[in-house]
């Protein structure tokens, strides 16, 4: 495992003072623009962060985990950090948590946040298949584990959900209810979640000899968006609105259930809607949603465990998949109308 570089080495590469390197660090005082340039080209060669934990550094290694989540108002993702926390907790260990919003350079903000407080470890939740500043956390020695992602994306353990799979649960959930209209809506098809529920419906459908699927996206998956999504149904004449809906997670499903139910839309009788996460509040809406169970707290745990192997250094030469499979929640808002 590759060991970080400190001032000393920048010192060393730049052929100058740690004084010096301190100086160009910290702005303090003024340095030669051709000494200057030496030290920065060297801290970047030698992927030198400044250590703002020095002092827990000095104690022993850092106790502090970060976790990367794409929405931390999504109750998906509060239950996975729970599982992440209790865990983490046995070991005496902490929780730092960031929310990247699904924005990839808010994400880049974050990671390097984490990688200057000198984290034992880190647990991400990436918005896009690939992301250049894990693969160098990796390479200098900070343990990543993805979590809600499977792996193969570079040389990283992985907790997650068999999504194409969940997206086939909800789709022949629909088929086999008697739905043969239905309208997919899902965030940012850049987001692998999304895509993979996405193409596991669609592999549903093709096999049914159904309709393609509409699908219709939007930039975020709130149950704002949910609204935003079901008033553009709305404006379609009835006999063009589609007889289901699949929601990429709950929170769009439950702003959908609303805007439709306000409107006068009878829930499932005219459209019968399915969401994905089964977070707690899916069984306590007006009309009880049907959703595709990840098992979170699970799956926070599962995360934590490998991370900490890793962290321990206890884990095996191999990377670990873990990946669960998504179960079926039936419940009013797919009921079979009478």
């Amino acid at each position: 495992m590759m060991v970080a570089a400190n001032v000393r080495d920048v010192a060393a590469l730049a052929r100058v003072s740690v004084g010096t390197v301190s100086n160009v660090l910290n702005g303090t005082k003024k340095v030669a623009p051709g000494t200057e340039k030496r030290v920065l080209e060297a801290i970047e060669t030698l992927g030198f962060v400044r250590n703002d934990a020095a002092r827990q550094l000095r104690v022993g290694q850092s106790r502090m985990v970060g976790m990367m989540v794409l929405d931390v108002g999504n109750p998906f993702f509060t239950d996975l950090a729970r599982g992440v926390e209790d865990t983490l907790a046995l070991s005496s260990r902490s929780l730092i948590l960031g929310n990247s919003a699904e924005d990839a350079a808010r994400e880049e903000s974050y990671l390097h946040l984490f990688e200057e407080q000198r984290v034992a470890g880190l647990l991400v939740t990436p918005v896009s298949r690939t992301t250049d500043r894990l693969e160098r956390l990796r390479r200098r020695g900070t343990p990543v584990v993805l979590v809600d992602r499977f792996g193969g994306i570079g040389d990283f353990s992985s907790v997650s959900v068999d999504d194409r799979r969940g997206g086939q649960i909800a789709l022949q959930h629909l088929v086999d209810i008697g739905r043969v209209r239905p309208t997919f809506i899902g965030g940012s098809s850049a987001v692998v979640q999304v895509s993979e529920r996405l193409h596991g419906a669609q592999s549903v459908l093709s096999e049914a000899g159904i309709a393609p699927l509409r699908v219709i996206e939007r930039p975020y998956m709130s149950a704002d968006a949910g609204r935003d999504a079901a008033e553009e149904l709305l404006a379609l004449e009835p006999s063009e609105r589609p007889d289901s809906i699949f929601a990429a997670n709950d929170l769009l499903a439950l702003g959908v259930l609303q805007a439709l139910t306000r409107a006068g839309v009878r829930v499932p009788d005219d459209i019968a809607i399915i969401g994905y996460d089964d977070i707690y509040f899916a069984a306590s809406a007006a009309v009880p949603l049907s959703s595709v169970r990840q098992p979170t707290w699970g799956m926070g745990k599962a995360a934590a465990e490998l991370l900490t192997a890793e962290i321990d250094g206890t884990a095996g030469s191999e990377f670990q998949h873990v990946v669960f499979e998504p179960e079926l929640m039936a419940r009013e808002s797919t009921r079979v109308p009478a």
